[in-house]
This record gives structure tokens, sequence and C-alpha cells, in this order.
């Protein structure tokens, strides 16, 4: 198989839309959450009121607005999670250094976005018009705005790009999956460079309305938006709902003995690889080893023992053939909800108990940065590998 490398970032968060701006804001502390009250009236009767938005304004200032990103002929044509979709791509591709012209070239670069839920929104207003108005009030453009394959979709078409072309959609794991698939891609020949990641837009009264009766949001900040999403907090009461995009740009690098995704190394032997170093791109990372498993349970609650992110961690970790005495930070899902946060911490001192003892697990450097930005459901994945990584390059352990 194939080494596979990082080398291009981009995001649109409700930190910022930019990831450089994003990951400052970050570091220093701020919170994208926000109330919803400016998002009309529909939500002012919703039991949580508090969400990750994306700020709006001038890209300049790192904020969105889609005339910065997207003529306006395309911005028509795309739903707004594509839109976001399509801004990241744009920042990782730049990033990265990487707009082919060569027919062979093109035919080698794939595209791998998915979205969790999608065009809500469109799927919503068109259904209230539909049965008010009946079929001319159906736009000609709600099939390809409602398609969660249509970010790739769109993507491939803006740039050409002729490889596999692919769309996960696993819940909160597709952004995850999206780059986990596009490295095996990569690792065994199918392509030589992916665009690869997650996008969501359904901050939406009915998705509010739907997650607030599954009691599965945080409910009692609404005054204090900044204080409601708080992973692994003795007070957390639930997640907070977000939206964004995280895009990473995945390139081939020198055959090697065994490798596939999601522990992400940074080491000095990575500048060898070829393709990335050929062009003179910079390398952020390596992606190392994919866990994927099932807690074969419940819809929504995790089992206590963590046994479900217990096994993915141990099969990414086999596959990256690193022992888990060698890992330095875990960026965790923990969404703020009282059984999920539990859960995942219990999957962790297990699969670091058996390598080192007690004291291990109290060692690890873990963080879930939810806290900042809120679930951004199928784009969450994507944001935090990206986090992960400039984690990594960043920050001494």
């Amino acid at each position: 198989m194939r080494r596979v490398v990082v080398t291009g970032l981009g995001a649109v968060t409700p930190l910022a839309a930019g990831i450089k701006q994003t990951w400052h804001r970050l570091l220093a502390s701020h919170s994208g959450i926000v109330s919803t009250d400016s998002k009309g009236p529909a939500f002012a009767s919703l039991p949580s009121r508090v969400a990750g938005l994306v700020p709006l304004g001038s890209r300049d200032d790192g904020r969105w607005q889609a005339q910065d990103w997207l003529p306006a002929s395309e911005e028509r044509q795309m739903a707004l999670f594509a839109q976001y979709a399509v801004a990241s791509t744009q920042e990782a591709l730049t990033d990265a250094g990487w707009f082919p012209s060569r027919e062979e070239d093109l035919e080698r670069t794939g595209v791998t976005l998915g979205s969790g839920i999608g065009n809500l929104d469109e799927a919503y207003s068109t259904s209230v018009a539909f049965d008010k108005g009946g079929y001319r009030k159906v736009s000609p453009l709600f099939v390809p705005r409602l398609l969660i394959n249509l970010a790739a979709g769109h993507v491939s078409m803006k740039y050409g790009f002729k490889g596999p072309n692919h769309a996960a959609t696993t819940a909160c794991t597709t952004g995850l999956h999206a780059i986990g698939d596009a490295s095996r891609m990569i690792a065994f020949g199918d392509a030589d460079v992916m665009v690869a990641g997650g996008a969501e837009a359904c901050v939406h009264p009915l998705a509010v309305a739907g997650f607030a009766r599954a009691r599965s949001l945080a409910t009692g900040w609404n005054e204090e938006p900044e204080k409601a999403s708080r992973p692994f907090d003795r007070g957390r009461a639930g997640f907070v709902i977000g939206e964004g995009a995280g895009v990473v740009v995945l390139e081939v690098g020198l055959r090697c003995s065994m490798i596939l995704l999601m522990v992400v190394v940074v080491a000095d032997d990575v500048q060898e690889l070829e393709h990335a170093k050929a062009r003179g791109a910079n390398i952020y990372a390596e992606i190392k080893g994919y866990g994927l498993s099932s807690d074969a349970h419940h819809m929504t609650a995790p089992r206590e023992d963590g046994q479900g992110p217990y096994l993915a961690m141990r099969s990414a970790l086999r596959h990256a053939q690193i022992e888990p005495r060698n890992v330095d930070y875990i960026n965790a899902h923990a969404t703020s909800t009282s059984l999920g946060d539990a859960s995942e911490n219990r999957a962790i001192k297990r699969l670091l108990l058996g390598d080192n003892g007690k004291q291990r697990a109290s060692e690890i450097n873990v963080s879930s940065t939810k806290g900042a930005i809120g679930h951004l459901l199928g784009a969450a994945g994507a944001v935090e590998a990206i986090f992960a990584i400039l984690a990594v390059r960043d920050v001494s352990y």
C-alpha cells in the first residue's frame, strides 16, 4: 500500500470563515456559539435557543458571505452546506497549491465530501410550498440542491476532477469517514490526490425541534450561549447544534508496508514522500491509521462501557502499527451529552490502561473542541481532524 499525507486545509466554522482565522480564534479561547434570536421568531418557542453559527460578513474579516467565494450563478444552484464545502475546498486547494491542468492529473484526483443531513431547509420550504400551491411552486433546482452528493459533484465540476467521486452520509461520523475512505482510495491506488471532508448547514427550527424532542440538546444556557457546550464537564446536559465545513487535501506518498487512516502523525521523514515533495507542497501530517466500528446497541444512546469507540481506536492503531503508549493527543468526539461523554471517557481509559497502567490514562492530552464550535454533525469529524492536525503541529506536549 501507499502512504498518505495531508497537504491542504480549509474550513468554514462558527469561529470564522477560513481555517487560519478559525485556528487563531480557537487558540484564543473564543466561542462561536451564539443565540439563535437573530434567525427569526420560529426559534423563539424552542427549548434550545443557542447554536454554533458561521459569522456573517466580509471574508476579509473572517466572516461569511457567499459572494466572496462563489459567482452568483453557482450560489443559486447550491444548498448552503454545499457552498460551505466548495468554499472550504477552494481554501484547501489553494493551501495545497493543487490546481492541475494535465488530463492525467485530473483523472487521478478525486473528491469525497459528505453531509449528515444536507439541505433540510430546502426540503421543508418546498414541502410547505407544494402543499399550499402545488406543482408549480416546486423549483427546478429542488432536487439538485437537495442531494447530499452534490457537494462533491460541484467540486469535481468546478475543478475538472475526474477521479473517484463519493459522498459519505453516516451522521456524526460523516466527515471522518469521508477522509478515511479517501485515504484508502489513495492507499489502494484508485487516486493520487483526494479532496475530502464534510459539510453541514441545518440550523433550522425543525432540526432543533427534532433533537430537542429527543432530549439531546442543551437547554439551560439560552441566556449564556458560550457556556452551553461543555464536553466532559460535570454540568454537561446536551449538545449545541452547529454548522460549517472542513476539507483536507490528501496526496500519495512512497510505497510502504501498511498504511490507512485516522491516526495522524507529524514527523521529519514525512517530508520524503514523493508526490507532494516533487511539487514542493507543504506537508502537514501523515495519515497512518483508520478504524471503524458499530455499537450495535441503540439508535442514539451509546453503550456505557464505550466498546464502540474503543474498537474504532484499537483498529486505527493496529493499522498504523502504533502502540497506545505513543499517543500524545486525542481530539475526542465528546458532544457534551451525559451518556456520550462518559462512554467515550471509558473507551479512552480502556485503550490506555492495557498499555501502561492507570497513570498513562491520566497523562494523555484529551480535548473536545466542540466547546468552542458546538456539534457540526456531518462536518464535525472533518473540522476536528483539521484541529488535531494543527494541534500536533503547533502545540508542545
